[in-house]
């Protein structure tokens, strides 16, 4: 009889950085060194787009190539600042991998966290290997930061519209502008700013 295969387990643990920024429902992706979910420069992807848009994850990792994926899961619900949430993710093993997760900035247009291609190949079982994630601009929704076009608890507008009014291609975010900038249209206010990174993402072997 063939033996079971070998298996590989890892916890990845996302911890929201911002002061007032809840992080929508992730995306975590164990896989393989062909998966590239964005690129700077790059069109976003439509499951990319309702994810920094909507906050949904399901759209992103349905359209995810099934050859490249060893594992992947949707986040439970929103992560709220100073909380995280962990995932456990196991699968057959394998020499390379890496772990992709994004997440949703909901008091904002279309602003995503994220870290991906985040190899972990060498962890041998316990270690750790820590990495904080960048904020892009998905480019899909102008930054107009009103009412009507953020879902988030700040504003209650609209998520996901399929009409690009944006540059149409991703780069780092440049920050929200916010009325404490003077910007009388803007739902957001001093709390809702952000330069740094979004998450921390910590993933440990533990298989």
């Amino acid at each position: 009889p063939t033996p079971p295969p070998s298996m590989m387990s890892y916890t990845v643990n996302v911890s929201n950085l911002t002061h007032d920024q809840p992080l929508s429902p992730l995306a975590i992706v164990m896989h393989s060194e062909q998966l590239q979910v964005w690129e700077i420069g790059m069109s976003a992807s439509v499951g990319l787009e309702t994810l920094a848009e909507s906050g949904d994850p399901s759209s992103l990792l349905a359209e995810l190539p099934e050859a490249s994926v060893y594992s992947s899961m949707p986040g439970s619900g929103i992560i709220a600042p100073g909380m995280s949430e962990v995932f456990s993710l196991t699968f057959e093993e394998q020499a390379t991998v890496q772990v992709t997760a994004l997440t949703m900035m909901v008091n904002t247009n279309d602003a995503f966290a994220g870290v991906q291609q985040m190899d972990v190949s060498n962890l041998a079982v316990g270690e750790s290997l820590t990495v904080n994630a960048p904020t892009y601009d998905a480019g899909t929704e102008s930054n107009s930061e009103t009412i009507d076009s953020i879902p988030g608890p700040a504003a209650g507008g609209e998520g996901f519209n399929a009409t690009r009014d944006d540059v149409d291609y991703i780069s780092r975010h440049p920050g929200v502008v916010t009325q404490a900038d003077g910007y009388g249209a803007s739902a957001l206010g001093e709390s809702h700013r952000f330069n740094g990174p979004g998450m921390r993402v910590t993933v440990t072997r533990t298989e």
